[in-house]
Order: structure tokens, then C-alpha cells, then sequence
């Protein structure tokens, strides 16, 4: 997501025979200009020192994308999942009809471990989240929009967080970190969205932004016949709260305080809720 990440991030891939060691930091601390946007990116890239091999690999997790014309994004979403300290078992995008050059970024990383891409024609996201649901092996699965991006440890935290899961728990989620984007190279940090947990359908239905991460149960998610389509928008607006709405009748949604999963806004962004259309939508919920 920055110019100042490509180098740390390649050197992780790099066998470590051919690197010299230094007690130093990545980042000499001294010379960093301490906005908060270049504090939290240079947080960011420090991630990348972190080794994984020790770490365990339980529970398996796939994440999937759904892309429409996001070529200026999907790229990144995609090596965020690549480049993790704890690796996904497996990476699932879905291009849903883009008709910009989305899908020669996507086949970049077709030969990445276990890394698996689908295209169909245009009919929304939560249809092109159900495309990819049937090929997913994992315990569990979180949804990346294809225009945000994860922090390198992302799968290991969130792996720690469901350790001993409840089997009632559907859902975890954590924060949202949040960044706006300035032009086509730089990103401003915005803040942290904490998160608050749910205990019921009003308190998931007050809540004032999207729930995330969202790390479903595979097998709660598959049971619901995974995302629903209502008829509102014809199922291209809300998956996620159409989605929620239906485990939280029969599950919990699991709160944890974790910040590993970054929100991009920018001109083409369409979470921004809009309060007429969000009053329509609601209406359409049982």
C-alpha cells in the first residue's frame, strides 16, 4: 500500500542466507517524519520482520476477494494476503465482469501457493462471493474487499483470536484502521474504528459503520446457503449486513480488540452509507 513498504516486503521472501543480520531496527526511528500517517505506515512495515515459522497454523483460514474495476487496487489487496507472516491455506478472487484491466493483475499471482482466481459476468457482490464460497477447504474465511488491504500479521492474529472458539460464535471481528487515499501514490491515515461488541439484532442494526474484519465459520456461512440476495438493489447493496443478519438469529458475532485490517476511501469507494437508501434497505430485512 506504500512505496516504502516494496523493499521490506520483498526482503521477506528473500532466504535468509543471502541477508546480514543487524540488532538495529528496519526503520532508523530518527529520521522519520512523525505524522501519524508516516508513524502508523512505518508500524506497518516493521510487521515485516516478524517471522512466521515458529508461529502455529491453526486454524485454517481462505480468504476471498470480490473485484469490479479495481486495477488500481486489487493488486495490493492480493499481495497483502501473499505476503503474510502466518499464511492463508488459501486465496480466492472472484472478478465479477470488470471491464478494466482488472483481470491481468489478477493472473499475475496465479502460480502463488494456494491461490485460486474465478470471473463471471457482472451481478454484484454478494454473487460473486457465493461463486468462490463452494471452493473453500478452510475452517474458517474472511472477506477482503478488493480496494483495502491486511497488515503482515493479520492471519496470525486473527488465527490467536479464534483459537478455543465457541461453536455458537459465527462471526469474529476486530477494528477497522482507516486511510483515505490522495492522489494515486499517497494514503492518509485517518484513525482507528474501534469496534464494540454485538448482543443482539439492535445493537448489530445501530451499529455505525461496517463490522470488520468479518471471519466467518465456513460452515455456518455454507449451511445460510452463503449470501443472501434480497430484493433490494437485486442483492448488490448491504451483502455483508444481509449476511449478518441472518447468523445473528441463530449465532454470535465475537468481538476482539485487534487492528489488523485496513479501510480504503477513495472517489470510487461505495461504503459510505447513504441514509435514505440505508432506511429502504432496512425495510427489506425479516
Amino acid at each position: 500500500p506504500f512505496k516504502e513498504s516494496v523493499l521490506p516486503s520483498w526482503l521477506l521472501k528473500v532466504n535468509e542466507l543471502y541477508i546480514i543480520s543487524s540488532r538495529s531496527k528496519l526503520v532508523n526511528q530518527t529520521f522519520i517524519d512523525k505524522t501519524s500517517s508516516n508513524l502508523q505506515k512505518f508500524n506497518f512495515i516493521e510487521k515485516y520482520q516478524q517471522k512466521s515459522e515458529k508461529w502455529n497454523v491453526s486454524p485454517s483460514i481462505a480468504i476471498i476477494i470480490a473485484n469490479y474495476n479495481m486495477a488500481n487496487y486489487v493488486g495490493i489487496a492480493i499481495n497483502s494476503c501473499i505476503l503474510q507472516s502466518s499464511l492463508p491455506e488459501q486465496i480466492i478472487v472472484v472478478d465479477d465482469g470488470s471491464n478494466d484491466h482488472s483481470l491481468e493483475i489478477i493472473k499475475e499471482f496465479k502460480n502463488a501457493p494456494g491461490f485460486r482466481f474465478l470471473t463471471k459476468d457482472n451481478g454484484g457482490k454478494a454473487r460473486a462471493l457465493n461463486a468462490a464460497l463452494p471452493y473453500v477447504e478452510t475452517e474458517f474465511v474472511m472477506e477482503l474487499d478488493a480496494d483495502d488491504w491486511l497488515d503482515p500479521d493479520a492471519c496470525y492474529t486473527i488465527r490467536r483470536c479464534l483459537e478455543n472458539l465457541k461453536e455458537d460464535v459465527a462471526v469474529l471481528y476486530g477494528n477497522l484502521r482507516a486511510w483515505k487515499q490522495n492522489g494515486e501514490e499517497n494514503v492518509r491515515y485517518k484513525g482507528v474504528r474501534k469496534g464494540r461488541s454485538i448482543l443482539n439484532r439492535n445493537d448489530f442494526l445501530s451499529y455505525v459503520f461496517p463490522l470488520g474484519p468479518r471471519i466467518y465459520r465456513t460452515s455456518t456461512l455454507k449451511d445460510n446457503n452463503g449470501f443472501p440476495l434480497i430484493g433490494f438493489e437485486d442483492g448488490r447493496m448491504y451483502e455483508d449486513v444481509s449476511v449478518l443478519n441472518d447468523l445473528i438469529k441463530t449465532h454470535r458475532l465475537l468481538y476482539k480488540d485487534m487492528t489488523v485490517y485496513n479501510v480504503r476511501e477513495h472517489p470510487l469507494s461505495i461504503t459510505k452509507r447513504n441514509h435514505s437508501n440505508w432506511s429502504d434497505f432496512l425495510k427489506y430485512l425479516d
